[in-house]
Parts: structure tokens; C-alpha cells; sequence
């Protein structure tokens, strides 16, 4: 808060002196002038809590730099105490009130009453200062509630838009194969509809990682790998998109490779997401070029592209939550405008820094990353990625009891099943798999965790209880995939964690690892 000041005028230096000495005190600052043309201004270049005017001074008198005061917007407000040695019988105390006076001092000067009668301006505008700021803070939190709600309906109506994006070829593709599921172009309905529900699976992680980040949910699994084994584990991610936008994409990985502190997975992911970024904003035949460098300790990651840009006004706010650079309603790529804000999270979670660059609008942008480098290991070793064998078994099919209390979830995992070439029945609660168990015998069993009644954690460890069941391969499969509901998976007693959707490759690699019952 700024220091109270307080203006001091008399012609004579020795009656300032004496003020000065009588009204010193922690915070606050006294201004000296000689005159009434000086004590003006001051007061247009400084914010004064009390004025303390002689009245009899050559030139100016106190009574005519009152009047001024009085009618200058800045200075009119100030209170003003007249010191005098003069007469101050009614008449000149009326001049003195007419002329904006709000009080009288005498000289010689009573320092007890000086000091009383001052300290009370000086308190008045410490809490006039505070009531302002108080008051500032309350527009600027309103003005951004304002901001923040507007947001959330642009946001609101950006999510309809893009969930109905991937809804319409679905329901146009699932039409068509219901009509005609042996034409030539069923193969290529499946895949545009597998694209699409990809999507709606994209944009539902995304919503879920934005909360998880805001509630500190999201725990790094930090290791000593590769910038390059993340570049292209990213590009691997990108590339359909940029395929299907057709965009060429141009790589500078150096051979000499460099290593971070990372968690692979999440660094991917911010890479990935603005190769998309840069897919979603240029325009088919356009380039977009990923490279890597090194700076003084520190690995440059870049991302360009030659697309519609970003407007100077725009560059500041790129990184916040739900912000896009053009209506989404003109652009044929949609996007929820968070995927910037989790680059921005999780880079900043990494200990570096993101930044954004464009020279305009329709001249490219440029996003770089800059994260800290690490010492490489001793040994790099190279460790082979075992696969479950997903080859067709030659044993009899698996029994599988799938346990979900939506029946139509549990048919469609239910045909899953059927697919890979095992064999299923199906129960909609705890106790009726609990039940349905003892007769079926199954060899594992996908087992939903939100349950009516009892949940899929109690209904696990009702199995693990069973002697029948206690070493039975449990599958859980929920729309809950954060580390934290893995954890709590893994105490109830569950050998797998599957998130919904689940794609049949995983179900297939799971179920390679259950042996059949003799």
C-alpha cells in the first residue's frame, strides 16, 4: 500500500521545519512547499491525504489556493486544516470554512492537538485506500466471473458441437450397414466409424486430464529416456491425422540423441497434441515441421507449421483453458480448446517452459518447448517389450462371465468375446455374479466397477473369499482410469484394469493370459 503524504505550505522554512518535527511518524511522507503556485503543483502529480495550509503567504493566499483546490477535480476532495497566527474571530473562520476549510489550528502550535487532530485524516485514508482496494479486487473478480461464465457457455456449446461431430457418421454408418452389411463399402464404413469413436475416446481423456491436473490428481512416473523416443512415439500418435488433413510432415531429430527426466507417456502426449494442433489449423498440402535441438541445458522441441496463425492479440492467451483461435463453427476441424492448456500443465509439471510465436494472422505459428536435460544412465540397456501372443488358442474356447449392470454394455462385451472365440453369459449385479458364478464356473471374468449395490471392488473381494474363485483371473473394466482407481483395483484383489471403452486388441491380449479350467 502506498505511504500516506500529507502537504505542508507556509512561506517560512522555520514554520515547516517545526511541522515536519511534530508530525514525523511510520509511514507517512511529508511534502514541503513555499508557496501557493507550488503547493499547486504538487498536488497534480501527487496523492495527498491532508493539506495543511498557512494562511497569510505572499502571492497566493491560503484562502485563494483553498478556492483553486475546490475547483480542480483531482484536489477538490483533499481536507483542508488552515494554520494561522492571525485572528480567527467568526467571520474570518466563515471565510476560512466558505473557502474549504475543515478545521482550524493556531499558532503557536499545540503539538498534542496538531497530532489529534492529523492523525485522524491520516487514518481515514489508510481505510479509504484499503475500502478502494478492496473494492478494485471486487470488480477484477467479477470481471473475470463475467469472463469465466462467458467461457463456460462458449465451452458448453463447443462440447455439443463436437460430441455431434463423431455422433453423425456413426449413426449414418451404423445405418448403412444395417441396410446393406454386405456391400463392398461396409470394410470402409467400420473404419470411419473406429475413427470417430477414437475421437469421442480423445476428447473425453482430454476433459478427464483437465481435471485431474486442476485437482493435482495426475502423478508423473518420471524416467531417464530418450527425446527422441518420445518425438516418435508422438508422430507415431499424430500421423492418421495429419494423413487424413494431408499435411506433410517434416522431421529434424539430430543423430547425437539427448536424454530427460520424463514421464514418457505424458511428454508424448504434449508433443502429440500440438502435431494435432498444427494438423487442425493448416490447411490441406500445407507443411508442419517437428525438430529438436539443444540449448544450454535444456532439449528445444519445436513444432511449425505454415497454417492460418495466430492473431497478436491472441498470442498471450493460446494456453488458456478453453481458448481457440478461430470460431469453431468456421473451421471444419473442432477441438474443445483444452488441448493447449494440458501441454501448457504438463510441460510446467516437467520443470520447463511452452511458448507460442506467430507473425500474424495466415503466417504460421511456432510452439517451442524447452525441458531440462538429464545425465545419461551408465548403461543404456535395451529392454524387449514382451507382447502377449495373440495368436488363436488351441485349447478349448474360454469361459467368460462379463458382469456389467447396463445389459446392453455387457452384450456388446459379451459379442467382444464371441469374436475373439470365447464364450460367454452375462449378470447385471454383485450377487447375481456372485450367484451365476457358482454355476458357470467360468474361467475369468470381466467384472464392471460400478455396480448397484455392492460395488465391483466388493464383489471382488466376495470372489477372493470363494476357495472356488480366490485364484480366478478378475477383470476390471470401468470408465474410471485414473491411477488412483488402478490402485484401489489392485488391493480389491483385480488381475487387470481395463478403461471404457475397450478396444478388442486389449481384450484379446488379456484373455491370452487366462488358461481354461480342465
Amino acid at each position: 500500500m502506498a505511504p500516506v503524504q500529507f502537504l505542508l505550505v507556509d512561506d517560512l522554512e522555520e514554520n515547516l521545519l517545526s511541522l515536519e518535527g511534530l508530525l514525523r511518524r511510520d509511514g507517512l511522507t511529508l511534502l514541503k512547499t513555499r508557496s501557493g503556485d507550488e503547493a499547486l503543483e504538487v498536488l497534480l502529480e501527487q496523492d495527498v491525504a491532508l493539506a495543511l495550509i498557512d494562511v497569510q503567504m505572499p502571492g497566493l493566499s491560503g484562502f485563494e489556493l483553498a478556492e483553486l483546490m475546490r475547483g480542480n477535480e483531482r484536489t477538490r476532495r483533499i481536507p483542508i486544516i488552515f494554520v494561522t497566527a492571525g485572528s480567527t474571530d467568526a467571520k474570518r473562520r466563515f471565510q476560512g470554512y466558505e473557502a474549504g476549510a475543515v478545521d482550524f489550528i493556531q499558532k503557536p502550535i499545540e503539538p498534542d492537538v496538531l497530532r489529534s487532530k492529523t492523525d485522524v485524516f491520516f487514518e481515514l485514508y489508510l481505510q479509504r485506500q484499503q475500502i478502494e482496494a478492496q473494492r478494485d479486487q471486487l470488480q477484477a473478480q467479477a470481471e473475470a466471473l463475467k469472463d469465466a461464465d462467458r467461457r463456460k457457455d462458449e465451452f458448453l456449446a463447443t462440447l455439443a458441437h463436437e460430441l455431434r461431430n463423431p455422433l453423425a457418421p456413426l449413426r449414418a454408418g451404423l445405418d448403412m450397414l444395417r441396410r446393406n452389411p454386405d456391400r463392398d463399402t461396409a470394410a470402409q464404413n467400420r473404419n470411419m466409424m473406429d475413427r470417430q469413436l477414437n475421437h469421442l475416446v480423445r476428447l473425453i481423456d482430454d476433459l478427464m486430464d483437465v481435471s485431474r491436473i486442476s485437482q493435482g490428481k495426475i502423478e508423473l512416473r518420471k524416467e531417464t529416456i530418450k527425446v527422441s523416443q518420445v518425438i516418435h512415439s508422438a508422430v507415431e500418435a499424430s500421423t492418421p491425422l495429419i494423413e487424413t488433413t494431408g499435411q506433410v510432415l517434416d522431421l529434424e531429430i539430430p543423430s547425437d540423441d539427448c536424454w530427460i527426466e520424463a514421464d514418457q507417456t505424458r511428454l508424448s502426449q504434449v508433443i502429440s497434441n500440438l502435431l494435432n494442433n498444427a494438423a487442425k489449423y493448416t490447411p490441406t498440402g500445407g507443411r508442419i515441421k517437428l525438430s529438436l535441438a539443444t540449448a544450454v541445458r535444456e532439449a528445444v522441441i519445436t513444432v511449425s507449421d505454415n497454417g492460418i496463425g495466430i492473431p497478436e492479440e491472441m498470442q498471450n492467451e493460446v494456453f488458456m483453458l478453453f481458448t481457440q483461435v478461430a470460431d469453431h463453427r468456421q473451421r471444419s476441424q473442432g477441438g474443445l480448446g483444452i488441448g493447449l492448456a494440458l501441454v501448457k500443465q504438463l510441460v510446467e509439471m516437467h520443470g520447463g517452459s511452452v511458448s507460442a510465436s506467430s507473425q500474424g494472422v495466415n503466417r504460421g505459428s511456432t510452439f517451442t518447448v524447452r525441458l531440462p536435460l538429464a545425465t545419461p544412465p551408465a548403461a543404456s540397456l535395451q529392454s524387449d517389450v514382451l507382447l502377449a501372443d495373440t495368436s488363436p488358442h488351441t485349447h478349448r474356447p474360454l469361459k467368460i462371465l462379463v458382469v456389467d449392470d447396463n445389459p446392453l454394455i455387457a452384450d456388446a462385451v459379451g459379442m467382444m468375446v464371441e469374436d475373439i472365440g470365447h464364450e460367454f453369459q452375462a449378470a447385471h449385479n454383485g450377487q447375481e455374479a456372485l450367484e451365476l458364478a457358482k454355476q458357470y464356473r467360468p474361467d475369468a471374468i470381466l467384472l464392471d466397477i460400478g455396480l448397484p449395490g455392492m460395488d465391483g471392488y466388493d464383489v471382488c473381494r466376495a470372489f477372493r473369499k470363494d476357495p472356488l474363485f480366490e485364484h480366478i483371473t478378475i477383470i476390471a473394466q470401468t470408465g474410471w482410469g485414473q491411477e488412483r482407481d488402478k490402485a484401489l483395483a489392485k488391493d480389491a484383489g483385480f488381475n487387470f484394469h481395463l478403461t471404457k471403452p475397450v478396444p478388442l486388441s486389449d481384450l484379446q491380449k488379456v484373455l491370452s493370459d487366462v488358461a481354461p479350467h480342465d
